[in-house]
């Protein structure tokens, strides 16, 4: 059973407009006119003003990268925000800008494709009550040739079933709607009015370049604020070059010790996050994790 069920945005069609924008780090040109390519091959591509842009570690400076999220959102011609790759960025836009996104949102709802830094806007979208795709991004798609799955999924496809995950906590199967993406974002969003709620969720949790003890300090963050507090069960997926330092301690040793006292099913070993391949998956949409190791999609993006 699933509660407090999120709006589904309109599944693309062959021809609809789509925006890629840089609302974090600068962009690659020629992996984003590789990703513009693969997406205008299916789709009208729009570009934001500030994508080609760059201000030190950002896309442009922060009005300008707001402007484009703005501008897409209330272009009813525009039905996908695809952010072109993740970095840095976007958590300095929400104070400013997060209310009147969530409003636009909610009066027309659109697909978000990302993940990583780009959790962030999943959580704009999670507090509209908008389902979003957590998935591979342009400058990504633009590297492999593409992502048949990703297509589909964003046309209204229910992301087909994830089996032979690793059970960390067994117990009985449950469902609930899938929330999350990088630890580090969800983690630096507590404690602000634009964090998560997670109670009777199915948590996704992934990251990259974190040590462990890192990782052990955002989990204990996360439990120390109540926000692991009801959840339903955790689904795990790459936790890349998180290597253990002098001290031996592992990422999965952290992992298995922080989340393994929430007694609720965990799963390890799913096929999303940093390394080459990045299944897509529906936040907002309902899922059952089984306990021999499942994860069943129940739901697409419309």
């Amino acid at each position: 059973m699933t509660s407090r069920a999120f709006a589904a945005p309109h599944a693309l069609k062959p021809g609809d407009a789509v925006a890629i924008l840089a609302p974090s780090g600068p962009v690659d040109p020629a992996e984003l006119d590789a990703g513009v390519a693969w997406y205008g091959r299916r789709y009208r591509v729009e570009l934001g003003a500030s994508t080609r842009s760059r201000a030190g570690f950002l896309a442009g400076d922060d009005d300008a990268r707001a402007a484009d999220v703005a501008a897409a959102l209330h272009d009813p011609s525009i039905r996908a925000v695809l952010p072109a790759r993740g970095g840095y960025g976007l958590t300095r836009l929400l104070d400013r800008h997060a209310p009147a996104w969530i409003d636009q949102l909610r009066r027309d709802p659109k697909l978000l494709v990302g993940f990583s830094d780009v959790t962030a806007l999943h959580a704009v979208w999670a507090r509209a009550g908008v389902r979003s795709v957590h998935g591979a991004m342009p400058l990504a798609l633009g590297r492999r040739g593409g992502d048949d799955e990703l297509l589909a999924v964003l046309e209204g496809a229910t992301p087909p079933a994830w089996t032979g995950l690793a059970t960390w906590i067994g117990g009985d199967d449950v469902t609930g709607l899938a929330l999350g993406g990088n630890l580090a974002l969800l983690a630096a969003l507590q404690g602000t009015v634009h964090a998560v709620d997670l109670a009777d969720r199915v948590l996704f949790l992934e990251d990259v370049g974190e040590a462990p003890y890192r990782v052990d300090r955002m989990l204990t963050t996360l439990r120390s604020t109540g926000s692991l507090d009801g959840l339903r069960a955790v689904v795990l997926g790459e936790f890349s070059r998180c290597e253990p330092g002098r001290d031996g301690v592992t990422v999965e040793a952290v992992l298995r010790e922080r989340l393994g006292a929430l007694g609720v099913p965990v799963l390890a070993g799913a096929p999303f996050g940093h390394g080459d391949h990045h299944r897509p998956w529906v936040q907002g949409g309902a899922v059952t994790v089984r306990a021999g190791g499942a994860v069943v999609f129940l739901e697409g993006v419309a």
